[in-house]
């Protein structure tokens, strides 16, 4: 879709990616509900902002595709939450700036990268997010982690190092 030359190197770290993905949500151990679909929709809308985000720096400066997005964002939120609007304290302002300001920061990060990068180089690296929820699972919620959860989040880790590394490898100057 982006006329992007992929390499077999990276294509075959994606798919081991995907294998440990397969990992972590063993398909036919009679653990698959519907509840699933949310998170693999969630996944599938991830990965066509991406593209979309990837497509739209290639014509447009990153600062312009921020703000839209923001500007958009922020109208059908406020669609969406009017029918559920509460009063918020003083507490509540107070992590709101913060969230925001974060996400601001996040999606900033996330269209420079695009803009400067290949998608196929760090599309690998949202498998990641598997680590950092993973974290925020057992520090928050004391969660546990199934061991076909490391060993699944162990797979996607390295395959992003794997296609990191290839990177830097390929891009070394000759000396």
């Amino acid at each position: 879709i982006l006329g992007e030359k992929v390499g077999w190197r990276r294509w075959l770290a994606i798919f081991i990616g995907m294998a440990g993905v397969t990992v972590i949500l063993q398909p036919g151990s009679g653990v698959f509900s519907p509840d699933l679909l949310l998170p693999l929709s969630a996944a599938f809308m991830f990965a066509l902002y991406s593209l979309l985000t990837r497509i739209a720096t290639r014509d447009e400066p990153a600062f312009l595709s921020l703000f839209w997005s923001g500007i958009l964002g922020a109208v059908m939120m406020t669609a969406v939450g009017l029918l559920w609007w509460t009063a918020m304290t003083g507490p509540d302002w107070a992590m709101m700036l913060v969230y925001s300001g974060l996400a601001i920061l996040g999606h900033a990060l996330l269209i420079r990268s695009y803009e400067v990068a290949e998608a196929s180089a760090l599309q690998p690296f949202a498998y990641l997010q598997i680590l950092f929820v993973s974290t925020i699972g057992i520090t928050v919620f004391h969660e546990t982690l199934r061991p076909n959860v490391i060993v699944g989040g162990a797979i996607v880790v390295g395959a992003g190092l794997f296609t990191l590394f290839r990177a830097r490898v390929r891009n070394r100057p000759a000396r």
